[in-house]
């Protein structure tokens, strides 16, 4: 179903964006394949006002995640990605209400970041419950297919590790093969996260909403090294 366009969105996201907390990538070239080739690199330390390490997450949903994590981590920078407007939106609101100053959102798609985010700059690669779509033709918009961990192998630091959370078995096991055939060695395995002991697990909208209606919930981590 459809998203209700949000109320004032525009004038929203131009406050937001005034703020400095969120940045609108707009004007893109519908290739991405050209678009990248114009680079258009954060300074990060410009952009955080210091030089701490810069973890990432793509599709950062309403920001729940990202912003109990730059809470804890008050030490490390975040990039927090969502495409969708009327979802971003909520996300910056909210780190602006809980006055948290060590993330940043960025608005536009994952294939767009190479000409954002400088080569092997990330120390932390999150997805946190990326849309599966589970038509088989549709299989290339797949958060872990090789068409992303091509992106991601520029971005990451080497032995950097990327942290996977899905409730969907059919997209886990997608992801498990595609990362293991690029390369990737694959550890810390839960096919239940909740009632596997793991500590320190920060709940996201949808995992709630998941977990509530009995779902198990996977997840996984992954680093390449080449």
């Amino acid at each position: 179903m459809r998203m209700r366009r949000k109320k004032n969105l525009d004038q929203r996201l131009l406050n937001c964006a005034q703020t400095g907390i969120l940045i609108l990538i707009e004007g893109e070239d519908r290739n991405f394949q050209t678009a990248v080739l114009e680079k258009k690199l954060f300074d990060y330390e410009k952009m955080f006002g210091n030089a701490n390490p810069v973890e990432l997450e793509i599709g950062c949903g309403k920001g729940t995640f990202i912003c109990e994590l730059a809470k804890r981590n008050p030490g490390t920078n975040y990039l927090a990605v969502e495409k969708t407007s009327n979802v971003i939106v909520d996300a910056a609101e909210k780190a602006i209400e809980q006055n948290i100053k060590n993330v940043r959102f960025v608005r536009a798609g994952a294939e767009y970041l190479p000409a954002y985010i400088p080569q092997k700059s990330i120390e932390r690669l999150y997805l946190n419950f990326s849309c599966p779509y589970p038509k088989k033709s549709y299989a290339p918009h797949r958060l872990t297919h090789t068409n992303f961990l091509k992106i991601y192998e520029q971005l990451l630091k080497d032995g950097a590790e990327i942290h996977q959370k899905t409730d969907n078995m059919h997209f886990f096991e997608f992801s498990i093969e595609s990362l293991s055939d690029y390369g990737f060695t694959i550890k810390n395995v839960s096919l239940d996260l909740h009632n596997s002991g793991f500590e320190g697990n920060i709940v996201t909208e949808y995992e709630k909403r998941f977990s509530d209606l009995g779902q198990p919930i996977y997840r996984l981590e992954a680093y390449l090294k080449r």
